[in-house]
């Protein structure tokens, strides 16, 4: 399976999404975003395939005055562009879709099965040794 990952190995929700892709037997492609952003037109139609706002939050969001909603998606997509920490990640796309994996648990919908046990770097239980998805308390 063909697997592409924007990733910032500076995010915590980012590392465990690649891990949880490797414990399904696959090495992806890892697009480190910061070093290598989309082009604008990548960004705008991974934002479309996933079906999300354009519009984020945290920093450095609001410092540059992006929380004010008089702003287009364009003008969000200028300054994602100069600035692309502000990409909301990572974004895994895989034949079977594009996903905005935020909790990093969601990149299980678009993989095969684990192939063990899988357990954040914050010590949280996402996948039993039979790799099998563990309910969330």
């Amino acid at each position: 399976m063909d697997v592409v990952i924007h990733h910032n190995p500076d995010c915590g929700t980012s590392r465990n999404t690649l891990a949880l892709i490797r414990n399904a037997g696959i090495e992806p492609h890892v697009i480190e975003y910061p070093k290598a952003p989309p082009t604008r037109l990548m960004l705008r139609q991974l934002i479309d395939r996933m079906g999300v706002p354009v519009r984020e939050k945290g920093t450095p969001y609001r410092e540059l005055g992006l929380d004010n909603s008089d702003l287009t998606d364009d003008q969000l997509l200028d300054a994602m562009m100069a600035h692309p920490i502000l990409i909301n990640r990572p974004i895994v796309v895989t034949p079977n879709g594009v996903r905005l994996c935020r909790p990093s648990e969601e990149v299980l919908d678009l993989l095969p099965p684990q192939q063990g046990e899988f357990v954040k770097e914050d010590g949280e239980r996402v996948v039993d040794e039979h790799g099998r998805r563990v309910a969330s308390a």
